[in-house]
């Protein structure tokens, strides 16, 4: 289990991602993309574990300062990786 600081950094990432697409497209977005990806994997976790979002946000989750530093629109970095 994580621990309060690394989930609390990976919420906030979320929440970065979140005010830079205005909060309902970043949903509509991470929808998309769940399903999108889904289907690529046939399998629902590992279509989670691909969405742009959160690869970002567990990839830097134990990074405290990341939030802090992180550069706007950081997740489309990971679209492709």
């Amino acid at each position: 289990m994580r621990n309060d600081a690394v989930l609390m950094n990976h919420e906030r990432i979320h929440l970065r991602q979140q005010q830079e697409l205005l909060v309902v497209p970043f949903y509509v977005l991470y929808a998309l993309e769940w399903g999108v990806r889904s289907v690529l994997y046939l399998n629902t976790y590992k279509g989670y574990k691909n969405i742009s979002f959160e690869r970002e946000a567990y990839e830097n989750e134990k990074n405290l300062d990341y939030y802090k530093n992180r550069r706007p629109f950081r997740f489309i970095k990971y679209l492709w990786r």
